[in-house]
C-alpha cells in the first residue's frame, strides 16, 4: 500500500509539473498603444501569475501596433485610434475597447504648481498651431488673472511616433478650433505648426521631454502625469466648467457614449462631451485581434486574456485612472468574439 501510495504521489507531481509547464509555455505577443500600457502590464503580471500565461507587449506607439498587426507578427494590436470597418475587414481584424481614459495638459513652468494653471479649448489650440507662444500671452492671462506668468517663451511637446493618444487630441482640438481643423486635422501623426516644438516617443517620450524642458507643455494620458508627478493643467470643458482629471471625470464623460450604436469596430469619440463633470479629452483604447488564428492556442489564449481583465482586472484600471468598460458593452463585445473570431472555420469563443 505505501508503495502504491508513493506511486501515486509521485505520478500526481510530475502531472502538476507537466500541466505548470504546459502552462508557462504559453506566451503571448502583442504591441501598439502606450496609452494604455500602464495598465495591460499590471494585468499581464497578474495573470500571469494566476494562469502562467505570459504576455509580452512591447508599448511602441499605435501606429507600430497596427503596422505590427498587418504584418501579422504579433498575436494582437493595441491601437487609441480606431480603425475604419472597411479597413478592418481588408485586413481581418476584428477591433473591440478595453477601457476609458483622459489626456491632460501638463507643463513645466517655474513656480506653477498642479490644477493652478487653467486653459480652454481655443487657448490650447493656439498654443499648438504657434498663434500664442508665450506665458504670459493675454488669452491665458485672462483665463488665470491671479496667477503670475513669466515672460518666457512656450516649448510644444508633441509626440513623434504615430499615435492614439494624438489622434485623441488632435480630434479634440478640431472639435474647440475651426482653425485647427482647417489647417491641421486630426490623425495618429500630424504636421505641428508650432515653430518652437519637440518630439517624444510615446506617451512616456513627452513626459520625459516636458520634466526636462522648462516652459514647456505637452499632452498625456493621465496615468503618465499621476507616475512622473508632472503639474497639468485645468482645462475648460463643454459647460465652462473646469473639472478635476479623475476617474469620476472621466466616468462623467465616457457615460455619454452608446456603444450598442457604435459602427462595426466599436470606434466611438468621448472627446467634448456635455456636463458640469466631464471631463473634455477622454478616448478609449483598442485592441486589434484577427479574424482567423491559424494556432487556434494562441487565439484562445488572447481571448481568455481580456476575459479576464475586463471581469477580474477593473478595480485595477480605476487604481491607475482609467475607466472600465460598462458589463452590458463587455457582453456586446464578446458576443462579437463568438461571431467573427476562429480558428480553421471553428469559433474560438467561447
Amino acid at each position: 500500500m505505501k508503495k502504491l501510495f508513493g506511486f501515486l504521489v509521485t505520478a500526481l507531481s510530475f502531472l502538476a509539473l507537466a500541466t505548470c509547464s504546459q502552462a508557462q509555455s504559453v506566451s503571448i505577443n502583442a504591441a501598439g498603444a502606450t496609452f494604455p500600457y500602464p495598465i495591460y502590464s499590471q494585468w499581464a503580471y497578474k495573470y500571469h501569475e494566476l494562469s502562467g500565461v505570459k504576455l509580452n507587449y512591447q508599448a511602441i506607439g499605435s501606429g507600430g501596433g497596427i503596422a505590427q498587426t498587418k504584418a501579422k507578427t504579433v498575436d494582437f494590436g493595441a491601437s487609441d485610434a480606431p480603425l475604419k470597418p472597411e479597413d478592418l475587414d481588408k485586413i481581418g481584424l476584428v477591433q473591440f475597447p478595453t477601457v476609458m481614459g483622459g489626456i491632460l495638459p501638463v507643463f513645466n513652468v517655474q513656480g506653477l504648481e498642479t490644477a493652478k494653471l487653467k486653459l480652454d479649448g481655443p487657448t490650447l489650440a493656439n498654443i499648438y498651431l504657434g498663434k500664442i507662444n508665450k506665458w504670459d500671452d493675454p488669452a491665458i492671462q485672462k483665463l488665470n488673472p491671479d496667477l503670475k506668468l513669466p515672460a518666457q517663451a512656450i516649448t510644444v511637446v508633441h509626440r513623434s511616433d504615430g499615435s492614439g493618444t494624438t489622434f485623441i487630441f488632435t480630434s479634440y482640438l478640431c472639435m474647440v478650433s475651426p482653425e485647427w481643423k482647417d489647417k491641421v486635422g486630426s490623425g495618429t501623426a500630424v504636421k505641428w505648426p508650432a515653430p518652437n516644438s519637440i518630439g517624444g516617443k510615446g506617451n512616456e517620450g513627452v513626459a520625459g521631454q516636458v520634466k526636462a524642458v522648462g516652459n514647456s507643455i505637452g499632452y498625456v494620458e493621465y496615468a503618465y502625469a499621476f507616475q512622473n508627478k508632472i503639474p497639468y493643467a485645468l482645462l475648460q470643458n463643454k459647460a465652462g466648467k473646469y473639472p478635476e482629471p479623475s476617474v469620476d471625470s472621466f466616468a462623467a464623460a465616457a457615460a455619454n457614449a452608446d456603444w450598442s450604436k457604435a459602427p462595426k469596430g466599436f470606434a466611438l469619440m468621448i472627446d467634448n462631451q456635455p456636463g458640469d463633470n466631464s471631463w473634455p479629452i477622454v478616448g478609449a483604447t483598442y485592441i486589434l485581434a484577427y479574424k482567423n488564428y491559424a494556432d487556434p492556442a494562441k487565439g484562445k489564449a488572447v481571448l481568455k486574456f481580456f476575459d479576464w481583465s475586463y471581469k477580474h482586472g477593473q478595480e485595477m484600471a480605476k487604481a491607475l485612472h482609467y475607466v472600465p468598460m460598462p458589463e452590458n458593452v463587455v457582453k456586446l463585445i464578446e458576443t462579437s468574439w463568438a461571431k467573427e473570431i476562429t480558428s480553421n472555420g471553428k469559433p474560438l469563443w467561447p
